[in-house]
């Protein structure tokens, strides 16, 4: 089982996509985009409220290379999110300042692979941002992210079982 949950920022998506784990299991929750520098404090804060809330037998890897931890996991996976991962895979390829056309071309390859060892987990939740509905900024690196977090959330539902979109806290399976 493979499902991909989308929705808006503050949707409920990741409190979702944890429910649907079992607390009892060993799941690796997955936090991908942490800086390749480490000093984003809001990164830190973020991780550290979602261990929080999650149960104490979950394992937490903090790593852009999505399929290296997916690879390497023993039980279930919940990755938390493929817009942090989108953003730190531009960031290393300094992809913000490069044409469109490059920067979909580098972010492909890596999704490739992503997409490639993600159909061969039997559990995963994969939690990104709905970017069809969300507001984005009307200007060259907002639509890069808009166009490039919409074509990954395309391409990774191809490889789930199904697609989960949350709204204010509620769940419709599409």
């Amino acid at each position: 089982m493979r499902i991909l949950v989308t929705g808006g920022v503050r949707s409920g998506k990741s409190r979702h996509a944890e429910a649907l784990l079992p607390a009892d299991a060993a799941v690796t929750y997955v936090a991908p985009g942490r800086p390749a520098d480490g000093t984003d404090p809001d990164w830190d804060a973020r991780v550290a409220a979602h261990r929080e809330r999650r149960p104490e037998g979950w394992r937490t890897v903090e790593t852009a290379e999505l399929p290296t931890a997916l690879t390497g996991s023993p039980g279930p996976v919940l990755i938390d999110c493929l817009g942090t991962w989108l953003t730190a895979r531009l960031d290393a390829g300094w992809l913000w300042e490069r044409p469109s056309a490059e920067a979909f071309q580098a972010v492909s390859a890596e999704l490739d692979e992503l997409c490639g060892v993600l159909a061969t987990v039997p559990v995963a939740v994969v939690v990104t941002n709905e970017v069809g509905l969300g507001v984005v900024p009307a200007h060259r690196s907002g639509m890069l992210f808009r166009d490039l977090l919409g074509t990954v959330n395309q391409r990774v539902a191809e490889v789930c079982d199904e697609v989960h979109l949350v709204v204010a806290g509620r769940v419709l399976r599409l």
